[in-house]
């Protein structure tokens, strides 16, 4: 398998990739656009930092890539979406980065509140002007923070040893959350009208873009001091700059711009703002640390099928995956099945996890379900990762619900598929460790192995309907390695799972679908 390592990473992260056995790393540092496009379809694994563009034309002709792996946090250089229709696996580091740029910030954050970078250029220009640059203390004041994920969180507990009051806002956590980190939790109004210093820690998204504008600038407190180690665009660079001119905002530091290099920016012509050149991940350990993790998350991924820290599919570490292997088997399976026993388009999918598998965490295993259901229409180019896309562009809903009660089975994987005329059910649970079974059929209890080729058809119960479907698979050598009835009174509706040694050719399968007291017959494949 060839990986191209296409921006500068840790070394010690390339030498874990050339160590294993398998594996073939090309290093391939400043390729332009063009050349990028001419060498991807070699490749299976890519791994980029910020400056290599994984663009939906790159996508396109990465006809072998599996995964994108981005040493640091962000992926604004990656066509996520892009990536997630073709199936490609895009990971990132999100821990690596945490401790640097959160201390980044607070330096930024101490160098503004006491001018040193405008004191340093005046001392450099041979000046001696201490009264032009009197600061202002940080102790006491009340610090906003905004987005309290892992950064966010290391630069609270870093501002409370300094002795600043820290209110937080974030409304994808819980008010919880924020008391186990020892911090006022509020709403953003209270960040903008309480904070004496206010710092961004979220990910640039339509709903970010802009968060501290003109509107926001506003109703800030007269004098507050804006900090920006996150992404550009989440502060509106030209409202920040008439904001500061007209001294509600009395200074800004900012790590990162809407566009890099800056150029001739406004703001860096203003004394009250101080910057640097997106340095927040720029220290040896950082690098070192997000160079080695997403080595080893590649490596975890093309050699074991380990899924960690991705953004387009849920995370499967080593311990999770040994736990949920045979689940994942049984929900593909089960999908695939009942995919295939529908006679019209899907509309919805129905899933519901009840016993011990709730606990254990059910997003990857919805994923390979849907997975299931969509590959038998939709052929190879489906997998866990384009699963979602796929149905979401085929207007499929999907409801997922978990239980922690399980009536007849320890644990139990629930599934109904609804068309428009239509639904079908079936449930599975796995025997001992490793063995999936499907119990259950459009309400008919059984006990099948799901494998290979199966004809499933449901008859009236009446002698002689499963002798005659027996003696057509004889006559055409198509031999039945197990079968499975499932009733609920004798001369009423049954479904019957028998398994067979190999395909039933379109005339036989219509020669069976002929008898009388027949009610359906589908050939599956598993």
């Amino acid at each position: 398998m060839k990986v191209l390592v296409s921006d500068p990473i840790s070394a010690k992260g390339i030498d874990l990739l050339r160590q294993e056995k398998g594996l073939e790393v090309d290093v391939k540092i400043g390729l332009s656009p063009q050349e990028l496009l001419q060498v991807i379809p070699e490749y299976e694994a890519l791994v980029v930092r910020s400056e290599t563009k994984v663009t939906a034309p790159v996508v396109e002709a990465a006809r072998n890539l599996r995964v994108v792996g981005r040493a640091g946090i962000g992926v604004d250089n990656v066509d996520v979406e892009a990536a997630s229709k073709r199936g490609i696996i895009v990971m990132n580091t999100p821990g690596g980065n945490t401790i640097t740029t959160a201390e980044h910030a607070i330096s930024l954050l101490l160098a503004l509140a006491r001018k040193i970078p405008q004191a340093y250029a005046s001392l450099q220009a041979k000046k001696w002007d201490r009264k032009r640059f009197v600061g202002v203390e940080v102790y006491k004041k009340t610090l906003g923070v905004i987005g309290l994920g892992r950064i966010g969180s290391v630069v609270a507990d870093r501002a409370k040893g300094l002795g600043m009051d820290v209110i937080a806002y974030d409304p994808h956590i819980s008010p919880e959350v924020a008391e186990r980190i020892g911090v006022e939790f509020v709403e953003l109004e209270d960040v903008l009208r309480r904070s004496d210093f206010i710092t961004v820690h979220v990910p640039l998204t339509p709903e970010t873009r802009g968060l501290l504008g003109a509107e926001a600038f506003a109703r800030v407190k007269t004098g507050v001091r804006v900090i920006n180690c996150a992404r550009g665009g989440i502060v509106d660079e030209k409202a920040l700059y008439d904001a500061i001119k007209s001294g509600q905002v009395a200074g800004a530091a900012l790590d990162v711009f809407e566009k890099e290099p800056p150029g001739d920016n406004p703001l860096l012509s203003l004394e009250e703002v101080i910057c640097t050149p997106h340095l927040g991940a720029s220290t040896d350990e950082a690098q070192e640390q997000v160079g080695v993790a997403i080595a080893q998350q590649i490596i975890a991924y093309l050699k074991r099928g380990e899924i960690q820290n991705a953004v387009n599919v849920p995370s499967v570490d080593g311990e999770l995956l040994g736990k949920l292997r045979p689940y994942l088997q049984l929900c593909e399976q089960m999908g695939s099945l009942t995919s295939q026993l529908v006679e019209r388009g899907i509309q919805e999918v129905h899933v519901r996890y009840s016993g011990e598998v709730a606990h254990m965490g059910v997003k990857p295993l919805t994923v390979t379900l849907l997975k299931g259901v969509l590959k038998p229409f939709l052929g190879e180019t489906v997998n866990e990762v384009n699963a979602p896309v796929l149905a979401h562009e085929r207007g499929i809903k999907v409801y997922e619900t978990t239980s922690s009660e399980a009536e007849y089975y320890t644990s139990l994987v629930d599934l109904t598929l609804k068309t428009d005329r239509e639904e079908r059910r079936a449930a599975g649970t796995v025997f001992g460790r490793h063995d999936p079974r499907i119990v259950m059929i459009d309400g008919y209890h059984i006990e099948a192995t799901p494998a290979g080729y199966i004809l499933v058809f449901g008859n009236i119960d009446t002698p002689g309907v499963i002798g005659k479907i027996g003696t057509i698979l004889g006559s055409n050598q198509i031999n039945i390695a197990g079968m499975q009835l499932g009733r609920k009174a004798p001369n009423d509706r049954a479904v019957s799972f028998v398994n067979v040694d190999s395909e039933i050719p379109p005339q036989v399968l219509a020669e069976i679908q002929a008898l009388p007291d027949l009610l359906y017959a589908k050939l599956v494949k598993l």
